[in-house]
Parts: structure tokens; C-alpha cells; sequence
């Protein structure tokens, strides 16, 4: 694991807390009332299998800039894997990206995405354009690694589960 990697998973991980707050809200659900008086039964996993959320937190300076822009890694100098590889390969159920408040305490708005709904749209993508990958290809100034940003607006109205903080516009 590189330096980078280490530093960047260091600064987002404080943000931790607080995504697994917002994500039971969101994965979490009250069941059917024949649930608590027959099985007791008060709250409900939507699911029982493995869930795989993918986190990603920036800046708030990212935020004022680009408020509907998500953005996922598509390569680094080390030549390891990064999320848009694994994500193509089928990894990951959810993405939850937020941004900072300018502090860098706590997160001023986020989005919960649904990566399969991702995966569907890109492979279409792909599929109808020569194998041309959608969103906009970028490099971080000090050249760590590249990646690609994708608008939420442009993508299909069932990637975003829930949000807070962005507007619909």
C-alpha cells in the first residue's frame, strides 16, 4: 500500500462515525408489525447477505465547486487496483460520497449511491460508444493518481438512494 493511499484512507476514516450513523437510517428499516410480535423483531437488515459500501469523503472547497460531481479513481503510478477497476469487476453495493463542512469535522452534505444502477449505466455507456469510458477523465495536480468525475444529474434517477445536503436541481 502506498504513502498516498495510507494518508488519504487516514484523513477520510475520521468521517467514519458519522457515515455509519447516516447509513443506518438508510439500511435499516422497521419491519412489519407481525414481525416484532411473532419473531421479536423490532428493526430489520435490508439485507442479510454482505453489504459492500464503498466510502468516499472530499473537501468542502470540492462541495462549493462541484456539488453534483462524484468522482471514483481510475488509476494510480503504483499500478495497483483502484475503485473504478474494482467497481466494474463487480465489487460493491452501495457508494456513499460526501463532502466535508470546511472544518474537516463533520460532513455538510452526501449522497448514498446504488453501484449496481453505476455499473448498468457505464457498461451501456461503454457498449454504445466504442469502449469510450463516460464521465470526464482527470489528474490530481500532484499527479497521486487519476480519475474519473461523473455529474449525478446525468445518470439514472434510481443511482441516488438518498442524499442530504445537494439539492435536485
Amino acid at each position: 500500500m502506498s504513502k498516498d493511499w495510507k494518508k488519504d484512507k487516514r484523513w477520510s476514516d475520521r468521517f467514519l462515525p458519522e457515515i455509519k450513523a447516516i447509513l443506518g437510517v438508510h439500511l435499516i428499516g422497521e419491519p412489519p408489525v407481525e414481525e416484532d410480535a411473532e419473531r421479536n423483531t423490532d428493526l430489520i437488515v435490508l439485507k442479510m447477505e454482505a453489504v459492500r459500501i464503498a466510502c468516499r469523503v472530499r473537501k468542502y472547497a470540492y462541495y462549493a465547486r462541484y456539488p453534483f460531481e462524484f468522482t471514483i479513481r481510475a488509476s494510480r503510478p503504483s499500478g495497483s487496483k483502484t475503485e473504478l477497476t474494482k467497481v466494474v469487476e463487480g465489487w460493491g453495493d452501495f457508494m456513499f460520497y460526501g463532502f466535508s463542512d470546511e472544518a474537516e469535522v463533520h460532513l455538510e452534505a452526501w449522497s448514498l449511491c446504488d453501484l449496481k444502477v453505476f455499473r448498468l449505466w457505464f457498461n451501456r455507456y461503454l457498449a454504445g460508444h466504442a469502449g469510450v469510458c463516460p464521465g470526464h477523465h482527470k489528474t490530481n495536480r500532484d499527479k497521486s493518481s487519476s480519475f474519473f468525475a461523473y455529474d449525478i444529474r446525468e445518470l439514472p434517477d434510481d443511482f441516488v438512494r438518498a442524499r442530504n445536503g445537494v439539492s435536485n436541481a
